[in-house]
């Protein structure tokens, strides 16, 4: 790190350097100095303690030399005297509870699930954060299957960068972390016999579960968290905070979906028609949630392995290509905006396809209830 005499003069002649972070460092007072980045991005920073731990002191142009330089002094006065509690300092354990706490807020229970379990079982207890090095998370990911390994590089990436935001780290290690390579998408579709297999193997509440994403290809989470109240003759309406795009998603039903729907029991308790099973006895969860127990007993039924419930949406899809479905109408009716609705379409298009959508769910159903022997 070059040595400088940080003047207003001199903060004007420093350059970025290509590729580089540089920090110069003020002859005049032990750490403090200035760290540009290759883009030109200019901070006043104090390194400070045996571990040189690097703490932002604000942006140049925003806050004045001597103000940053003063702010400096204050820092190193009341380490000296033991008072400053370092950037850094709190705990890996500490900080995740109150991002986990925060997450509550703004996204959906199983996305908060899966931070709890992801952050948990491949963080780092009661290590400081600011003692938490890329190499120990590299170390982690490294020993992890490819699908655990980039879904634990992602919520320690989102978690990270919530520090930062709020100044608990300085750095973000995870920045310096080798990004694990996308897992290979998953193309699974169900052949007519396995998908006879695996209706006529469908029990109980969760056997429904199933026969409902068969017969209209919707996430597996929305189906479980159906209501009454969200069916009006043969209109479902998602509201959007169900949904993943968040967008309110109205889609029709037809008679043999209908059926299974009326055959669940009426309770006045819960308005789910799928409600957790323990639902009323110090369950937290309200509706429908045991997908590892009952779906292993459905292959075990079925004898078809090697799939999940979100095949059955591909599936669908696919056989509604095979039918001659136009594939707008098979991405409005599984509420997927990407692809043939993307850009400015999704800003334009405003047809609602009702009619052909309705077409189209009497067309599978047919297909569907001649392959089952309905």
């Amino acid at each position: 790190m070059p040595v400088v005499t940080l003047t207003e003069l001199t903060l004007r002649s420093l350059k970025p350097v290509p590729g580089r972070q540089v920090t110069y460092i003020d002859k005049s007072l032990k750490g403090f100095g200035v760290r540009v980045t290759d883009k030109g991005h200019m901070a006043y920073v104090l390194t400070l303690g045996a571990n040189r731990r690097r703490v932002k002191l604000g942006e140049v142009g925003i806050l004045k030399l001597a103000d940053a330089r003063t702010k400096a002094r204050t820092i190193l006065a009341e380490k000296q005297l033991g008072h400053h509690a370092p950037v850094g300092s709190t705990t890996y354990q500490e900080a995740s509870a109150t991002f986990l706490e925060a997450a509550k807020a703004k996204n959906r229970p199983r996305t908060v699930k899966d931070y709890t379990r992801l952050l948990t079982r491949h963080g780092f207890g009661l290590d400081k954060l600011c003692d938490i090095q890329p190499k120990s998370i590299q170390a982690k990911l490294d020993k992890l299957p490819p699908g655990e390994r980039a879904h634990a590089y992602a919520a320690l990436s989102i978690f990270f960068r919530w520090c930062l935001r709020r100044n608990l780290i300085d750095r973000n290690p995870s920045e310096r972390v080798e990004k694990p390579a996308n897992g290979k998408s998953r193309d699974r579709v169900l052949g007519d016999d396995e998908l006879r297999a695996v209706w006529n193997a469908c029990r109980g509440m969760f056997g429904d579960i199933v026969k409902l994403c068969i017969l209209t290809g919707q996430r597996r989470s929305e189906i479980a968290q159906l209501q009454r109240g969200w069916i009006q003759n043969d209109l479902v309406t998602f509201p959007a905070e169900v949904t993943k795009n968040k967008r309110k998603h109205t889609f029709p039903i037809g008679p043999l979906a209908r059926q299974i729907i009326e055959a669940q029991p009426r309770r006045n308790d819960t308005p789910y028609l799928f409600p957790a099973r323990n639902w009323g006895r110090g369950k937290k969860a309200a509706f429908y949630a045991s997908w590892g127990r009952d779906k292993s007993a459905l292959d075990k039924g079925s004898g078809i392995t090697n799939w999940v419930i979100h095949d059955l949406r591909r599936t669908l899809a696919s056989g509604w290509q095979r039918l001659g479905i136009p594939i707008e109408v098979t991405e409005t009716y599984l509420n997927h905006r990407s692809g043939t609705f993307a850009g400015i379409v999704s800003v334009y298009q405003r047809h609602t396809y009702l009619d052909e959508m309705r077409a189209a769910v009497a067309r599978w159903e047919a297909k569907l209830e001649a392959l089952i022997g309905h």
